[in-house]
């Protein structure tokens, strides 16, 4: 089994090797811009924007990072309270189906309640439904009325005026 921790500024090399290998599943490698120095500046910086768990492995006295999760506090109006999202969660292939990815949800979900939140939110890509499976499995409700709205690059530059 793996053990949790949260994200040290020693796993950023690692947490972003995790981050291109959920891009290149996910098929979106090209919309990659991190770098380390980023990720470094979004986790451990004056004004963290998100947080991080990694799940690590003990492999004959080695220790490797297996997977993680990226996270951050955002808001209900409707609840009037905090929520936890999930950015990304991604366990490597060759560790999936060790209970990693469903231990660093629930890991996510206490987080959630030890905070005081009203909501345990993600977003998982419609084509991949293995990971619909899972969620669902674990107790999740895909939302089936709400679409995701994005404004980025230079369309959010033309937005902002």
């Amino acid at each position: 089994m793996a053990i949790l921790r949260p994200a040290e500024p020693r796993d950023v090399d690692d947490i972003v090797r995790l981050i291109i290998a959920l891009a290149e599943y996910e098929k979106l490698t090209h919309l990659l811009r991190i770098t380390p120095e980023k990720l470094q500046a979004q986790l451990f910086g004056p004004r963290p924007a998100a947080e991080a768990v990694v799940a690590e492995v003990d492999e004959a006295g080695s220790v490797r990072t297996a997977g993680f999760a990226l996270f951050f506090t955002n808001f209900s109006t409707f609840l009037c309270q905090p929520g936890l999202y999930l950015e990304d969660l991604f366990v490597l292939p060759e560790y999936r189906g060790h209970g990693i990815g469903k231990a660093l949800l629930q890991h996510l979900g206490r987080l959630a309640v030890e905070r005081g939140c009203g909501r345990f939110e993600w977003s998982v890509l419609d084509w991949n439904e293995p990971a619909i499976r899972f969620y669902e499995a674990m107790g999740a409700t895909v939302m089936p009325d709400w679409r995701i709205c994005r404004v980025t690059g230079d369309a959010l530059a033309r937005f902002a005026h």
